[in-house]
């Protein structure tokens, strides 16, 4: 596609006067398509909610499990900060791009979705952070629940878009994360842009997006390719994950070595079984979880600790849902919480904190059976 068939609009997600001039810029130039910043899942959710459509239950098994809590955290607190600013402005996030799909209906243009699957940029984006980074973004997660700070300039946003207006931090906690955000989807976007074959377009984006897609539409030449825009490099096995496997491993072979010794570790593993068992209890009590998840987590910490596939959390997270019902209601509510006190009365917010309590506790037992548990074996083993 030519640049010069193609007409680029630059928005702010809150902004009244975005959602006019996406409307104007459709029906001045009539376009044969209307290209918006969405993928397909935000699509096909924006379209549901217009069409007032039912929501389905949300699948708890697969938020718990691996990186997919991580991405669910990640993109709850995008969604809180968004609609936080939205509230103050008066505009419901994404308006502007409903308008652009409703007004290319509207002209009968087609509509391009041009965004890469956000589930897949957030993959990469938290890949790409250390865990200090990690450790910054939980704390400004936190953090936010409590602020009071205001925003009073629609302008002072519309540097921004959905993924970065409202985490410019994002630059100086992980420039390579912000890389992911931010210059990443500059790139895939002008790639599907250039997809479109000699035809007028109009395109709907962040305005954080116009000056790279500008610049790549001008040059596409200096275009990554989009098979390196898809994918997730692991370039070097992580740290934690070396640890993870290692320690229940080193713990399996060294009652492996007592017991072929003829060394009774009858003592051994019932400390082992109270110290995984009682912490998990504690830290998913503590997270404030009903007494029958308190006690899954004890039941299956002592198993789930020395597997490293497993995690004590995915099961108490899950009696605990089932206790406290959870449906998509809670899902699309977490993101509308104005303070700590309503997060906490958020029943998914306080199923995922009972994950993270129960595998907190896990991980802390673990680590005191090497004093208690281990070390004691060892001696006895090589010590004669």
């Amino acid at each position: 596609m030519a640049p010069e068939n193609l007409k680029l609009i630059g928005t702010a997600h809150v902004s009244k006067e975005s959602i006019e001039e996406v409307r104007a810029a459709i029906i001045e130039n009539q376009p044969k398509v209307v290209a918006v910043e969405l993928d397909l899942n935000r699509f096909q959710n924006m379209m549901a909610e217009r069409n007032g459509q039912e929501k389905q239950d949300i699948n708890l098994r697969e938020i718990i499990k691996g990186d997919k809590l991580s991405i669910f955290l990640v993109s709850m607190f995008l969604s809180y900060m968004q609609r936080k600013i939205g509230d103050k402005l008066g505009v419901k996030p994404g308006s502007e791009m409903l308008a652009a799909v409703d007004t290319a209906e509207e002209i009968g243009a087609n509509v391009a979705l041009i965004d890469r699957d956000i589930s897949l940029t957030l993959k990469r984006a938290i890949e790409k952070m250390s865990w200090i980074e990690k450790a910054k973004f939980l704390y400004g997660i936190i953090t936010s629940f409590f602020s009071s700070e205001e925003i009073d300039d629609v302008e002072s946003i519309k540097d921004g878009d959905e993924l970065t207006e409202v985490m410019e931090y994002f630059k100086e906690m992980s420039p390579k994360a912000y890389d992911v955000l931010v210059s990443e989807r500059d790139a895939y976007m002008s790639h599907r842009l250039l997809e479109i074959n000699n035809e007028s377009v109009v395109a709907v984006v962040g305005a954080g997006h116009k000056k790279g897609i500008t610049r790549y539409m001008e040059h596409p030449e200096e275009l990554p390719p989009i098979e390196d825009l898809l994918t997730l490099k692991k370039s070097r096995i992580p740290i934690g994950k070396i640890i993870l496997y290692s320690i229940p491993l080193v713990f399996v072979i060294i009652f492996a070595l007592a017991i072929l010794h003829g060394i009774n570790v009858q003592t051994s593993i019932i400390n082992f079984i109270l110290l995984t068992g009682t912490f998990s209890f504690l830290g998913c009590i503590l997270s404030g979880s009903k007494i029958y998840s308190a006690i899954t987590a004890f039941v299956v910490a002592p198993l789930t600790t020395i597997h490293p596939l497993l995690a004590a959390g995915w099961f108490s997270g899950i009696v605990e849902a089932k206790m406290r019902h959870i449906s998509m209601d809670d899902a699309v509510e977490i993101s509308k919480v104005d303070s700590f006190r309503e997060l906490w009365g958020n029943n998914l917010f306080r199923v995922l904190l009972v994950v993270v309590g129960t595998n907190i506790g896990a991980s802390i037992g673990l680590f005191l059976t090497i004093p208690n548990v281990v070390l004691p074996l060892f001696g006895k083993i090589f010590g004669g």
